[in-house]
Order: structure tokens, then sequence, then C-alpha cells
């Protein structure tokens, strides 16, 4: 059995049962493995010969989370509250790719991912397998430096902003915060440290907007004033 990584934090219970890479990190459930030939795992994979890419979501995973309200990140059944790990351009515009986890998976990855919790880390797209589904929806790549761990009760499925007769897939609208926690390198996040991260990627958010016309761009401004509340506190 592979050693968990030493500076990982506490792994929660439903996580326990998942496979560890040679790394020493726990695979998510939504994590698509690959056969030795490259090509992706359909079945149960073999961890002894399969491996795992965290930088690939398993899209039928996607479609089974949500039809069956399970945890993105360990595959258990959810409960009342949901949690979504985003980035503050989807606390902006309220839009996921992903579908909700537990809240305590929720908070591992956000503390324990090694691309959430290292700023100056760059999303890798080198050797990926040319059967790679991209995700739906139009997905800023960049690192935003800092994760948002929010809490809901509620989400829906809406369709993927697309060019007329396309089809752009789904996206997820998460509901109303219950309660929200920022991280930054694995810890509580600062609010500076949360406005830098908005600051360098609102103009490519507004971007997107002023692509889809003005009432976009307006509804965009109105949801940056409406997230300036949910931000960390000054320290005292």
């Amino acid at each position: 059995m592979t050693t968990l990584h030493p500076n990982l934090p506490a792994v929660p219970v439903r996580m326990q049962k998942l496979p560890v890479d040679e790394r020493g990190f726990p695979v998510p459930w939504f994590v698509q493995w690959f056969h030795p030939d490259g090509s992706p795992c359909e079945a149960r994979p073999n961890p002894k010969v399969d491996h795992p890419d965290f930088r690939v979501v398993d899209s039928r995973k996607r479609v089974i989370a949500i039809k069956e309200k399970l945890c993105w990140v360990c595959g258990e059944p959810l409960g009342r509250n949901m949690a979504f790990v985003i980035g503050p351009m989807c606390a902006i515009n309220r839009i996921s790719s992903e579908p909700p986890s537990h809240w305590a998976c929720a908070t591992f990855s956000a503390m324990g991912c090694p691309f959430l919790t290292k700023p100056k880390v760059v999303r890798r797209e080198n050797d990926l397998s040319p059967l790679v589904v991209q995700p739906d929806g139009r997905i800023l790549t960049r690192n935003p430096g800092v994760a948002l761990v929010w809490i809901s009760r509620s989400y829906r499925v809406v369709p993927a902003p697309t060019a007329a007769g396309e089809d752009g897939g789904y996206l997820v609208q998460v509901g109303d915060p219950e309660e929200v926690f920022w991280y930054c390198e694995g810890r509580p996040a600062t609010r500076a440290e949360v406005l830098a991260s908005i600051e360098g990627g609102l103009p490519l958010l507004m971007e997107v907007a002023a692509a889809e016309g003005p009432e976009a761009v307006r509804d965009c401004q109105k949801s940056l004033a409406d997230v300036t509340p949910l931000l960390p506190q000054e320290a005292a």
C-alpha cells in the first residue's frame, strides 16, 4: 500500500477507501484512469497496471454524480448540504463544471490538491490522451491561487453557453451559499489574497461576458458586487 504524502491534511473517512497514487495522493472518484496503452478504463481500473490522470475527468462519473447525487470526490451519497470547490471567478458567476461534494471531501481537496495549494503551478497539457473529452463551457485554465469551498443546499444543471447551432453540453449553477471558506496554500486565505486573485481573473471573465453581450456584462458586474460580502474579513 502506498504511503500517504506527509504534507496532506487528515484524509476524511469517506475518502480513505480511495486508491493512492505513487506520489501518495488519494485518487478522487471523478479522475479518469488509463490503461498502459493510453486508452481510458471503462470498467474498474487495476491500480497495479492502470494509472490515473488527475487532469482528466471521467465524463461518465459526471453524469452519474448528478443523477444519483453522489459526492464528486469520494463517490458516496451526498447529504442535505453540498460543497463546491470553486475559484473566485466561479463565485462571481456561480457556475462550475463540477458537481458538489461532501464538505469534508471538498475541504480536503482545497487544502491538499497540489494545483489548488500552489499558486505558481501551471496546469500541464502535455501528454494528454487524444481521447480526452474537454470540459463543457468556456473554462478558465489559469491557476486562481485561492480556492473556495462554497456550501449550498441546492444547485441546478444549466446549458453551457455556445455558438448558435452547437451543443455546448451543460454546467452546474450553484445555489445560494450557506457558508463559504477561502483557502490559499492549504490554509485560510486572507482578504488581500482573494482580492488579488479576483483582480487577476476578472479581465478574463469580463472578456467572456463581453462576447455574450451587454446584458452579460451587467450581470457580471452585479455578481461581483454580490460576492464582495462573502470575502474574508480584514485581519484584526
